[in-house]
C-alpha cells in the first residue's frame, strides 16, 4: 500500500505542474501537499517548512502569497481528478459551510458571526462548500469565502485583502447556487442535493428542478406546506403537519452507517402534489412529487423537516439515504481539520485562503481516491494493505468524533 500511495502522490504532483508558470511555485506546492499529508499535527508553514527541509517558511507563504497562479483552476483540477475515481449513478451533490475560527480583523472575511463548528456567534471566517459523495467516497470540488457587509460595503478593507473588484455582496444560499451551476455547466454525475436549512426552501428548489435534480433540502419547523392536485389534504406549518400524523406514518429506518453502526431515526413522508417535469423544463418528462420529509430523533422526539422533489414513486429509504449522505461532509471537514490543517490557514488574503483550502481539498481528494481503489484490492497482500488503510480512517473518524477536545499533541502518520 505504501508504494501505492506513494505513486498517486508523485502522479497527483505532476498533475498539479500544469497550474504553474515557474517550477519552482510547482515544487513550492507539491511541498505544500507533503506538509498537510504529514504527521505533524499543526499543519502551520513553519511545521510544513520543516518537513519540507526549509530553512523558513518563505516558499510555503509565496505559494499562497505572491506567487500567480490561478486557484479556481485548481479547484476545477480538484473536481476533475475527483471525480474520474468517485463518479457512480445517483451521487449526491452536498451543500455545507464550515467556521474558520480566528482572531484580529484583517484575515479576509473575518467577524463576528455565527458558525456551528463554535455553536456559537465568534470571530471567525465561514466557508461554503461542495461536496460529491457517492457509494465510492466523498470530496470536496467547489469552495468559496463568504463575505459579510462589512467587508463588500468597505473599499478599504477590500483593498487591503485583495479581493476582487468584481465581487459583489452574496448570500450563502447563492453561493451554493452559483456551486451547484458550476457543477451542472461541468457535467458532474450527479442525481441528488441535500442541504441544511439554510440552503433550503427558495431559489434553489426552481433552480434543480429545472435541471431535473431531485432534492432533500432542510426546512424550518415554520415553514409552511401545502398538498394540492389529488393529494389527501394538507395544510399548515411544517411542525404543525409532523404532529397531526397518525402513528402508522411513522416508519424506523437507518440514514446509514456511522462510526457507532446504523444512525437509525423515525421517519414520516407527506406527498404534496405529483407534477410534470416538463412545467420546469421542455426537455424533461415524467411525473415528479413534492414532498415533505420529517425525521423523530429516537432518544427526544425532536424533529427535523426536509423538502423534498423526487421522480414519482421514490420510496422514503430513497429519501433518508439521500439526507443520511450530508453526514458525509460534516466527516470530512472534521478530517480535514484535525488531520490535514484545512483551517491552519496563515494568509490573510482572499486569494491566499482559497488556495490553501483547494490544496487541502487536493489532498483530501487523493486519499478518498486511494481508499476506494484499495476497496477493490483481491490478493492477500493487498487486503492486509486496505485493512490498514480502513483502520487509519478509523481512526481519523474516532479522531474527528472528538474534535476539538482532542489533544494537540495527537499525533497521526498517514500511511506514506
Amino acid at each position: 500500500m505504501r508504494q501505492e500511495m506513494r505513486v498517486e502522490l508523485r502522479q497527483v504532483k505532476a498533475d498539479l505542474q500544469s497550474l504553474f508558470a515557474h517550477p519552482s511555485v510547482g515544487a513550492s506546492a507539491a511541498a505544500f501537499l507533503d506538509g498537510v499529508l504529514g504527521p505533524e499535527r499543526r499543519k502551520s508553514g513553519w511545521m510544513r517548512a520543516e518537513a519540507a527541509g526549509d530553512s523558513g517558511p518563505w516558499r510555503q507563504q509565496a505559494v499562497l502569497g505572491r506567487s500567480h497562479w490561478d486557484a479556481d483552476a485548481l479547484r476545477d483540477l480538484v473536481r476533475d481528478y475527483a471525480l474520474e475515481t468517485l463518479a457512480s449513478p445517483g451521487a449526491v451533490l452536498v451543500l455545507d459551510e464550515t467556521g474558520f475560527l480566528k482572531q484580529g480583523t484583517h484575515s479576509c472575511g473575518v467577524g463576528r458571526q455565527y458558525t456551528g463548528s463554535a455553536g456559537k456567534i465568534t470571530s471567525c471566517q465561514i466557508g461554503v462548500f461542495a461536496a460529491y459523495v457517492s457509494d465510492k467516497g466523498c470530496a470536496f470540488i467547489d469552495r468559496q469565502l463568504y463575505l459579510p457587509k462589512d467587508w463588500t460595503n468597505k473599499p478599504e478593507r477590500r483593498t487591503a485583502a485583495h479581493v476582487p473588484d468584481s465581487l459583489h455582496f452574496v448570500t450563502k444560499p447563492e453561493i451554493a447556487a452559483q456551486m451547484i451551476a458550476r457543477a451542472l455547466a461541468a457535467g458532474v454525475p450527479f442525481d441528488w442535493v441535500a442541504a441544511d436549512t439554510i440552503y433550503g426552501v427558495g431559489a434553489i428548489e426552481m433552480q434543480l428542478r429545472r435541471a431535473g435534480k431531485g432534492y432533500v433540502l432542510g426546512a424550518h419547523a415554520t415553514d409552511r406546506f401545502t398538498s394540492w392536485i389529488d393529494k389527501p389534504e394538507v395544510a399548515g406549518t411544517a411542525e404543525q403537519i409532523a404532529k397531526a400524523l397518525a402513528p402508522e406514518t411513522w416508519q424506523r429506518l437507518s440514514a446509514g452507517d456511522g462510526t457507532k453502526g446504523a444512525r437509525l431515526s423515525d421517519w414520516a413522508y407527506v406527498a404534496l402534489a405529483d407534477l410534470e417535469a416538463a412545467e420546469y423544463n421542455e426537455a424533461l418528462t415524467g411525473l415528479w412529487t413534492r414532498g415533505l420529509l420529517i425525521r423523530r430523533t429516537l432518544s427526544d422526539g425532536a424533529l427535523a423537516f426536509f423538502s423534498t422533489w423526487c421522480p414519482a414513486g421514490t420510496p422514503i429509504d430513497t429519501l433518508v439515504r439521500v439526507e443520511g449522505r450530508r453526514w458525509a461532509i460534516e466527516d470530512a471537514f472534521e478530517t480535514a481539520k484535525t488531520e490535514l490543517g484545512l483551517t491552519h490557514n496563515e494568509t490573510r488574503s482572499w486569494h491566499g485562503w482559497h488556495r490553501h483550502v483547494s490544496l487541502v481539498m487536493l489532498a483530501f481528494a487523493m486519499m478518498a481516491v486511494v481508499r476506494e481503489r484499495a476497496n477493490s484490492f483481491t490478493s492477500p497482500q493487498k487486503s492486509r494493505d486496505e485493512a490498514r488503510l480502513q483502520r487509519w480512517y478509523a481512526g481519523l473518524s474516532r479522531k474527528s468524533a472528538a474534535w476539538p477536545h482532542a489533544s494537540s499533541n495527537a499525533g497521526s502518520s498517514l500511511p506514506l
